[in-house]
């Protein structure tokens, strides 16, 4: 399947954008706010899981017709380096609508409970190493 330029073109716009908003939003609030608690990284995961479930509508069911190229640059660049939990929740909403009620269980907790322990793996290894 080939995928024209112009779409690898609106996720890296997208990405980008996300992506500096992420850094622009976590700062912000991670120095309001002063504390241990990572509130920066937890209100843009929210907001960008509110964000993805309405653009995805408002794309999606509102605008079925709209050309893909939107839908790159926003869903998959923009909000997806914002963060990509807001993909993982979107997923799971998918699978609750569709019923698929105990899939969206394993899927939420083999992915919560796999990052955290790869995390956990490449911060050992990378003590190890460095």
């Amino acid at each position: 399947m080939s995928i024209p330029l112009s779409h690898w073109i609106a996720v890296a716009l997208g990405g980008s954008l996300g992506a500096m908003a992420r850094f622009w939003m976590v700062s912000a609030f991670n120095r309001l706010h002063g504390s241990h608690f990572p509130l920066g990284t937890f209100v843009v995961n929210a907001l960008g899981s509110f964000a993805i479930g309405l653009v995805f509508v408002v794309l999606t069911l509102r605008f079925s017709g709209t050309d893909n190229l939107f839908h790159r640059l926003v869903i998959i660049g923009l909000l997806g380096a914002f963060t990509t939990f807001s993909s993982f929740a979107l997923e799971n909403l998918v699978l609750l609508q569709q019923q698929h009620y105990w899939m969206a269980l394993g899927y939420t907790l083999a992915s919560v409970l796999t990052c955290i322990a790869a995390a956990a793996l490449g911060f050992g290894v990378g003590k190890l190493v460095f």
